[in-house]
């Protein structure tokens, strides 16, 4: 299993929670609830992972600790 830091946050203007994968780019996803919002960025990242390895592309490591918290 990977552990890549997700970002999690509530966007007003949309009605959702955003889960946001910084190392992995263009890679998020979004949902009602905070939880559906992280389950959703897990298959994200699994699916991020599996194309990239499908079409050759690196895959960045973890860098496994938290990258900004505000």
């Amino acid at each position: 299993m990977y552990k890549y830091e997700i970002i999690i946050y509530w966007d007003n203007q949309d009605g959702v929670y955003i889960a946001d994968v910084p190392e992995l780019p263009g890679c998020s996803a979004h949902c009602k609830t905070y939880n559906a919002a992280l389950d959703n960025a897990k298959e994200a990242i699994r699916l991020w992972i599996d194309t990239a390895k499908e079409f050759g592309d690196p895959v960045p490591e973890p860098k496994g600790h938290r990258l900004l918290y505000a």
